[in-house]
């Protein structure tokens, strides 16, 4: 007995899966971006306002057709991966009604530029070594704010009265040498005028902006490099039929999740007819 082929629309909802579709809306995405860009100047939207609300409106209409051809096919297993329910927040986002109290929603519609995400493998593993190297730059954050603590009563202690603008308390202190961990002036706008009435004020704003912009920020980039290498590894040695492994879009053969789909159908049909014939 030959297995009964998938329901037709099932096979159209599978066409989402193939890299040309896939690589359509890539290029939807971008040219969406691009309007949103557009609408943002009042001589184009004096000009051609309409045509761009309509063509938004058109690239609005192809990620809901998308998504619920997504749905159609996987059903509940497509909120299974977090990148499927991240592109399902961005596009549910964009149907909001954006009138009244809700307009500001209105501009979250670029946030459909963040899809990009989820169709380019390269950007994706990137995301996922900054995820994965979260708990190590928690320590590293845990550390940095002990430095600014530990500098910020020193210099709150030191050179509070001269200078209560810049160093008045603990959260002004904390914030001008926030300044200095970004090199922003602070020789000439911070250090130097200090040092006119402390001249060894060198001596505690030197370590600091070693310790804070030499090392401890390289440590973050080390972190986030390490992960990266991690899981540049883990998507070269895992299969392409398993979580974490190459993308199964880039190969109709390969979409697993899609087979997968259609197989679970054509076993469900078969189970009819079996209980049909013994009946």
């Amino acid at each position: 007995m030959s297995i009964p082929a998938p329901p037709l629309y099932l096979r159209i909802c599978a066409l989402i899966e193939r890299p040309g579709a896939q690589n359509f809306i890539l290029g939807v995405i971008f040219f969406n971006a691009l309007i949103l860009g557009l609408e943002t100047s009042p001589w184009f939207m004096e000009r051609v306002g309409g045509l761009l609300l309509f063509l938004d409106a058109v690239c609005l209409i192809i990620f809901v057709v998308e998504i619920l051809m997504k749905l159609t096919l996987h059903r509940f297993a497509f909120f299974r991966s977090g990148w499927n329910v991240f592109d399902f927040l961005v596009v549910a986002i964009a149907l909001v009604p954006a009138s009244g109290p809700l307009a500001i929603l209105r501009a979250l519609r670029i946030l459909r530029v963040l899809r990009l995400i989820t169709n380019l493998p390269q950007l994706r593993a990137i995301v996922e070594s900054v995820l994965r190297s979260l708990p190590g730059i928690g320590w590293i954050c845990g550390l940095l704010l002990m430095i600014f603590y530990i500098f910020s009563v020193l210099a709150t202690t030191l050179f509070g009265p001269a200078f209560p603008k810049w160093f008045g308390s603990i959260g002004a202190s904390m914030y001008t040498l926030f300044q200095m961990l970004t090199l922003d002036s602070w020789s000439s706008g911070i250090v130097r005028p200090v040092m006119e009435s402390f001249p060894y004020a060198y001596l505690l704003f030197i370590p600091f902006v070693l310790i804070t912009s030499f090392i401890v920020l390289n440590v973050f980039i080390g972190i986030i490099v390490s992960s990266m290498s991690e899981v540049t590894a883990e998507s070269k040695t895992l299969p392409a039929d398993e979580p974490g492994g190459p993308s199964l879009a880039s190969d109709p053969a390969q979409c697993l999740e899609t087979e997968l789909a259609l197989l679970k159908q054509q076993i469900a049909k078969v189970e009819r007819l079996l209980v049909r014939r013994d009946e």
